[in-house]
């Protein structure tokens, strides 16, 4: 089988969700709608549905190392997401596997703050997903409130307030940063790409859902999936193609949420909202 021909086999290493709409669990469905094989090193188990967290328990960081060595010296990975990250020694782990073993593109969603406002991490976990994992991705993908504890700012409210923090957040040593304008008032919610040759907004409509759970874990897996089928001689504009297509396919799961019935509070995107 041709390279160009085969299925790309990519990875999320992330916290659980039983109620299937984020961390790994939502990944495994986005990689598997956009056709891509997926794999998984989970970090932490998570009691939690679509009302909220209940408690969070880390997995040892050797159980980490583990899973992670035992996958990468078996299956050849293309592209990985870092998704919940909640001590520093993870990101060591993580950090250490994956520059020895590296995968084509990593794509980083630093977890660090809930739809509600709770910060998920504590300030040794925050400083290492700042120091040590945002110069190892090829990509971050923060929304406002993760943007303002990465920079220890205020979260930005208006559209040239993100254009101000864009630059912060590209010196942390990612090379594309897709800042996500979600949490902006207004009918508009544009997300802010910067790549090596400059800056452009990724302009989208607010669809009016409450099923927003997961939905960052929905637009990192997605990146992760279309960077994967990127070819190895594309051109220089392909990685902010893939980003553009996945967040279409995002846009579309959204809108199709209202198709699902799934708990009693926010609910997931519909992940195969092209399939069924």
């Amino acid at each position: 089988m041709s390279t160009e021909s085969r299925l790309r086999n990519v990875l999320t290493i992330a916290g659980s969700d039983p109620s299937g709409g984020a961390g790994l669990q939502g990944d495994l469905k986005t990689f598997s709608a956009l056709g891509v094989y997926g794999t998984n090193v989970i970090t932490a188990v998570i009691a939690q549905n679509t009302c909220g967290v209940a408690s969070v328990y880390p997995v040892s960081p050797q159980a980490i190392r583990e899973q992670l060595e035992h996958l990468l010296s078996d299956v050849a990975i293309d592209a990985v997401k870092i998704g919940m990250v909640a001590s520093r020694d993870v990101a060591e782990v993580i950090a250490d596997v994956l520059r020895q073993q590296r995968p084509r593109w990593i794509v980083l969603d630093p977890v660090m703050v809930a739809k509600r406002g709770d910060i998920l991490v504590d300030d040794a976990g925050i400083r290492a997903v700042k120091e040590i994992l945002v110069p190892l991705a090829d990509v971050i993908t923060p929304n406002l409130p993760e943007a303002a504890v990465l920079l220890e700012s205020p979260s930005p409210a208006i559209l040239d307030e993100m254009e101000a923090l864009l630059p912060k957040l590209v010196a942390l040593g990612a090379p594309y940063v897709v800042l996500k304008g979600g949490h902006l008032r207004g009918d508009a919610c544009p997300d802010l790409l910067a790549t090596p040759n400059g800056h452009q907004w990724l302009p989208a409509s607010r669809i009016a859902t409450e099923n927003l759970h997961g939905t960052g874990c929905a637009l990192s897996s997605a990146i992760t999936a279309c960077l994967a089928k990127v070819p190895e001689d594309a051109s220089a504009e392909a990685p902010e193609q893939a980003i553009t297509e996945a967040k279409q396919w995002l846009h579309y799961a959204l809108a199709a949420s209202h198709r699902l019935s799934v708990g009693k509070g926010r609910g997931p995107v519909h992940h195969f909202h092209a399939w069924w």
